[in-house]
Parts: structure tokens; sequence; C-alpha cells
């Protein structure tokens, strides 16, 4: 026997690439293209760098914790803040997921959730959405350990019916339900109203996508005062100081301006329905999205081969060669010169293949 033998091996997740160039157009992580409100660049301004020296202050301390707790009109115990959804999610793996029953979530949907419950020793079975990638509602209606579901879903970008979501929720009031609401600013109903309806159901939100601040890392919850509280329990069992200092001031900043973020949740939308359109053009089809991205498929060309050949005029996607999506990219919602780039690269790769 050797040390290696009682190593916890794990597939890890892996993100889309970050090539490390000047001049790409960069359509693969799903990151806002615009730059986070101009309060955060004012902020940031104001900051006093000597306060690094020392620890930032508890989240629920924090005016961010304020300031989310008044911008949802929730109760002071109900937000729990983390190091993007991520940390978020984790937690919530960690804490809630701990029964003999398998946890379910689709087949289909953000890679990081198998990864979690191999890491926490979780079982889990995942259900396969139907052919045109929804989540059927009939899969997560048994008995489990605990549900999750991204809504809308990634990577297809599908949205599931408000009506859906609360169905699986009442028929789970025993387990945990988790409904991880990434991406619900660019069109849907949140299901956050019902946490007043349900104790067991907990919304996971970020401030990645549709705030523009995916390098901030700010995350965060809101659900049932229980269930934020033994969040809470485990984090500060883990790691008191999630939060860094700038983190938690830029969070106030971005969420101050309420116009700028509706303004640029506005054009991602606009730009995503004129992607759509031109991608319909080209012979692609995809379900509707409702996510900040397009999951798009080609009548004639392998997803691979386009995929390969977009990297060759510095535009990146992402490609998973993975079963049922192996012949489909996920596509970034650019600025509209972005994505005009994009549409000129695809017209090149097609016209020589078609």
């Amino acid at each position: 026997m050797n040390w290696e033998d009682n190593v916890r091996k794990v597939v890890p997740y892996v993100a889309g690439e970050q090539p490390q160039k000047n001049g790409i157009i960069k359509l693969n992580t799903n990151e806002c293209p615009y730059p986070p409100s101009p309060l955060v660049e004012s902020r940031i301004k104001e900051l006093e760098y000597q306060n690094l020296r020392l620890y930032p202050e508890f989240p629920e301390k924090s005016k961010l914790y304020d300031t989310l707790v008044s911008y949802h009109g929730v109760g002071r115990e109900q937000i729990f803040i983390g190091v993007g959804s991520d940390d978020v999610l984790s937690m919530a793996f960690l804490t809630f997921f701990n029964s003999d029953m398998p946890i379910l979530f689709p087949d289909i949907t953000y890679s990081f959730y198998d990864v979690w419950a191999e890491v926490y020793g979780i079982p889990y079975e995942t259900k396969p959405l139907d052919d045109d990638f929804r989540i059927r509602k009939e899969d997560y209606l048994g008995a489990n350990g605990g549900v999750i579901f991204p809504n809308p879903n990634a990577p297809t970008g599908v949205l599931m019916d408000i009506d859906e979501v609360e169905e699986i929720i009442r028929a789970n009031q025993d387990v945990v339900v988790i409904v991880d609401e990434a991406y619900i600013d660019f069109g849907g109903t949140s299901a956050l109203p019902l946490i007043t309806k349900y104790d067991n159901l907990l919304i996971v939100r970020t401030f990645s996508k549709s705030r523009a601040m995916a390098g901030a890392r700010i995350g965060y919850a809101i659900g049932n005062e229980k269930l934020i509280g033994y969040l809470n329990d485990v984090k500060y069992s883990v790691n008191s100081y999630t939060m860094n200092h700038m983190a938690l001031e830029l969070g106030v900043a971005s969420m101050e301006d309420e116009a700028y973020f509706k303004e640029i949740c506005g054009r991602i939308i606009a730009t995503r329905e004129r992607t759509e359109r031109e991608l319909t053009a080209l012979g692609f089809t995809f379900p509707k999205s409702y996510g900040n991205f397009i999951f798009a498929s080609h009548s004639s060309v392998q997803a691979g081969e386009i995929f390969e050949e977009l990297k060759k005029c510095d535009i990146y996607v992402r490609f998973w060669n993975k079963p049922r999506i192996d012949n489909y990219l996920r596509i970034t919602i650019g600025t509209d010169e972005q994505m005009d780039a994009l549409f000129e690269a695809l017209k090149k790769i097609l016209a020589v293949r078609i």
C-alpha cells in the first residue's frame, strides 16, 4: 500500500479555454461582453488599499448583504453570499445532500454538478432531457436525496415553465430542491417568490453573467432561514473569510445601478434574437434560448470541425465531445461587432464545406 491508495480521485470540472493572446473574440465562457457599471469603476478608485491588510467583513455583516436583502425584499436571515455561485453551490451540496438516496439532476446540464457529487461522495442519478432538450418534470417526482437543476438550463438555454418548477418542488418537500438561476435575468420567471411557500427551496444567483462581474467572484443564495443557517454553519466550519474586501464593496456598486443592469440585459437579449435569425439563415438549428448564449447545431457540417475552424479565426466558442451534444456549439452572445465577425467567419467556413 502507498499514499496514493488513500487519495480522493475525481475527474475535475473543465472550464472553457482561456486563451492568453490579444485580439481574440471569446464567446466560450458566457461572460458579459460589456464592462461592469460605471459605478463599479468609480468605487474602485475610492477603495482604501490599506484595508487589504485587514480581514474582510463577514458577508452577512457587509453592506452587500444589506443591499441584497433590500433588493429582493427578503428577511435578513434569508441571504447567503459566497465566492461566485460555484462556491455557493458547492457549500449547498456539502450541506444538504447528505442522504443514502441519490440526488437528481439532468444528464445535460452544468457539468460541475457531477464533479461535486463525486468529490463529496454523494450518490446521484442523471435524468435524460427529452428530444427537445427539455427537463421532464415527471423524472423528478419519485423518492430521492435532493434535486438540483438550472433554469434556464445550461448549456441548452431551455427554460422550464414556472408551474413545472413548482410541481417539482411540491413533490419533493422532504428534501432540498436547488434552482440554479445563473441566467434568469435574460428571460423567464424566477422561482424566487416560491421561497415563502416552500421551506425546502434554495435559489442560487450570480454576479458573473448579467452584472458583468465574473472577475469579482460574487454569488448568493436565497431561501428559508433554516436553510441559510445550515449553510452558514458549514461555511464557518470550512472558511470564515470567504469574500474579499474589494468584492464586497464592488458588488454594492453594481447593485446600485439598476438602470445600467437593465440596459445591458436588454442589449444582450436583442443581440441574441438577431443572432438567432443570422444562425438560422446559415443553416443552424437550436432550441429557443433564455440565456446569454445559443446552443446550435448545423445541418451539414459537424460542430467539432466548425469549432476548430473558428479557432483558426481567433474566435472561441464552446464544444463538448460528449454523447447527445457532440454536434452542438454553445455560442456566448457578444457585442454586435463580435457577432458580426462570427457570422462572417461562419459564412466562409460553411461556403467551402456545403
